[in-house]
């Protein structure tokens, strides 16, 4: 089964599976949020946007409109 990161819990390991098309994913596949990539969810800001997530060891910060482009499975 599969999610979107925004929608992705705290805490829970996930792999990415795919970045859907649009104008920002060249910038995520450039901060290295691509297909095979390990990544949790660390932060939720308390109105819930932005989030912090690990990605194999470094922090990225992500408005939720941009985590929602990423497709992640559970691990």
């Amino acid at each position: 089964m599969s999610h979107t990161l925004d929608q992705l819990k705290k805490n829970i390991l996930a792999e990415v599976i795919e970045v859907l098309p649009d104008k920002l994913t060249p910038i995520l596949t450039d901060m290295g949020l691509f297909p095979g990539k390990k990544i949790k969810v660390l932060f939720k800001a308390p109105l819930g946007d932005p989030i912090a997530v690990d990605i194999e060891g470094y922090t990225l910060s992500l408005r939720l409109q941009e985590a929602a482009l990423i497709k992640v499975k559970p691990c």
